[in-house]
């Protein structure tokens, strides 16, 4: 049956059902929170939830700073000016995005404790004898938290800045120069300043999102405090609410990017649009180029992997046994799962979406992939209690009717964490099929529907082929962030199994990271993948 503009259809209705499903987790979380916690929440909310918002606050404006700083400067650098490395320094600023926030939260307090290499230096080379003799600032703090984030985070900014500053028109450059005016200041900021906020408001709903940093570091936020009253406490309700004031913060960010990205827009009224050519420069400024550069890739990716490297050179972390590969198996399983069924949703609702006119069903596929947004630990919540309630409802359906006990599926055991991850991670495969279908034109269906295809088959036939890449992609990109994920899997995961994150996780909260460095290792080469799509779609703005 083909798909008939702005009339119901059955494509249409399993977009609407999937969608729903897809939103079941917060709405779960919103109606747990409307519950009674036994005067739990009453006595968070006057001792430590003012300390967790404050401190999320906090957090987030450090974080941001420091992204801000990494990201803007080495995206204006390395597209305004030529230098010799140039191209290699494009691609390795994305390199700290393999880094999950906790593995280098867990490098960075062993490369600067006070029996680290960076103190004992110190001491050898001044002939200190004690930490009473000199100062060093504690890593494990909030400005620690915030450095380390910040390190690994800045690349969102990096990439919508750069991608900002090389479609700016150079026409726009030009006529600045003729004024007299600084071109970073008076074009390339403001015109990127959309997008640059977009990239912000990325980063700070990851930081929102952070749980293995801010566990380590005992930075109190709200994400750690839903954690602590759900398996320290024991109570769901109350870390529903504390859930809710951090959906608050969420909400904010969503709107907050989502105007960002609707201001994108600039006209050139040239023939043709020409990127800004990159001034030559050398000698000392060229340096000055290159130090710009090193210096985020240095803090956020070569400290953490050389220390990691550094404990399997010397014998530190354990060998490759069956605890590694039935981690590294549970690993691989849950992503690949959870990549098929994110490209497998997000390609059949994106279709329905780009043909169809009904506005209701298109709210409904982008509100599902909102599951980004929001924090692993929430999400978990939700799950849980969504799957709860909906096992209650199966299991006395099957008591009623066929006389049988059903012990419950959903709330327990392997397919809920992968329903969790596909939740979280849906906007992923989404805006992949997006900008694959984006450039598909809507006569195409028309066409086929003309030789009698219908919907289904003008999907397989005709969009699959021509999109196929975009999924590949966007499976890709899913596939690694599944592998880093941390909090979810540890909060949702069966008993006796363990994931690369979790089996790394354990080790480093025992103080014992040195043991867990090769699957560390493994997790980082792992997300090594979308920093070389990101870089290969950059070679398409660009070819320089």
């Amino acid at each position: 049956m083909g798909l008939r503009l702005g009339r119901p259809s059955p494509w249409t209705l399993a977009t609407s059902f999937i969608a729903l499903i897809f939103c079941a987790p917060i709405v779960a979380v919103l109606i747990t929170a409307a519950g009674d916690s036994a005067g739990l929440w009453q006595h968070l909310f006057e001792t430590v939830v003012p300390r967790y918002v404050t401190n999320t606050l906090v957090l987030m404006a450090g974080v941001g700073i420091i992204s801000l700083f990494f990201g803007i400067t080495s995206a204006w650098v390395v597209v305004r000016y030529a230098f010799i490395g140039r191209r290699i320094y494009q691609w390795i600023l994305l390199l700290p995005a393999a880094i999950p926030g906790y593995l280098i939260a867990y490098t960075y307090t062993d490369f600067l404790e006070f029996a680290g290499p960076v103190q004992n230096f110190l001491r050898t080379f001044f002939g200190w004898q004690s930490a009473r003799d000199y100062w060093f600032p504690e890593i494990r703090s909030m400005g620690g938290a915030m450095l380390v984030m910040g390190a690994v985070l800045y690349p969102y900014i990096y990439i919508m800045a750069r991608t900002a500053f090389l479609l700016t028109p150079s026409s726009y450059f030009e006529v600045a120069q003729v004024s007299g005016r600084n071109i970073f200041w008076s074009v390339a900021l403001p015109l990127a300043r959309p997008a640059i906020v977009a990239g912000l408001a990325l980063v700070l709903m990851e930081t929102i999102s952070d749980f293995g940093t801010v566990e380590y570091f005992a930075v109190e936020t709200l994400t750690l405090g839903i954690f602590n009253v759900w398996l320290g406490m024991n109570n769901l309700t109350a870390a529903a609410q504390i859930a809710s004031c951090a959906f608050l913060f969420i909400i904010f960010l969503l709107v907050l990017e989502i105007l960002a990205r609707a201001k994108r827009r600039f006209i050139d009224s040239t023939r043709r649009s020409v990127s800004l050519i990159a001034k030559p420069v050398s000698g000392w400024r060229a340096a000055f180029c290159a130090t710009v550069c090193l210096i985020p890739v240095i803090v956020g990716f070569v400290v953490p992997v050389g220390v990691l490297i550094g404990f399997i050179l010397q014998g530190y972390s354990v060998t490759l046994n069956t605890t590694i590969i039935h981690a590294a198996g549970n690993s691989i399983l849950i992503g690949f799962s959870v990549a098929v069924l994110v490209v497998a949703t997000s390609l059949f609702m994106g279709l329905v979406v780009a043909f169809n006119q009904n506005k209701a069903v298109r709210g409904l596929a982008a509100i599902s992939s909102f599951g980004y947004a929001f924090p692993g630990t929430i999400l978990a919540v939700g799950v849980v209690t969504a799957g709860g309630a909906l096992d209650t409802q199966l299991a006395a359906l099957v008591k009623q009717n066929f006389g049988l006990e059903y012990s419950g599926w959903l709330t327990s055991g392997f397919a809920l964490v992968v329903f969790a991850c596909v939740v979280r991670f849906q906007a992923v495969g989404y805006g992949a099929v997006k900008s694959g279908l984006a450039r598909i034109s809507t006569s195409m269906i028309e066409a086929s529907r003309v030789l009698g295809y219908g919907f289904g088959r003008t999907m397989g036939k005709v969009i699959l082929p021509m999109i196929r890449l975009s999924c590949i992609a966007g499976g890709l990109l899913v596939f690694v962030d599944v592998m880093k994920e941390l909090p979810m899997t540890l909060l949702l995961r069966p008993f006796n199994f363990d994931t690369l994150a979790t089996y790394v996780y354990q080790f480093a909260k025992d103080e014992l990271l040195e043991e867990a460095a090769l699957p560390a290792l493994a997790i980082v080469l792992t997300g090594i993948i979308p920093v070389i799509l990101m870089n290969a779609v950059f070679n398409r703005f660009r070819n320089s």
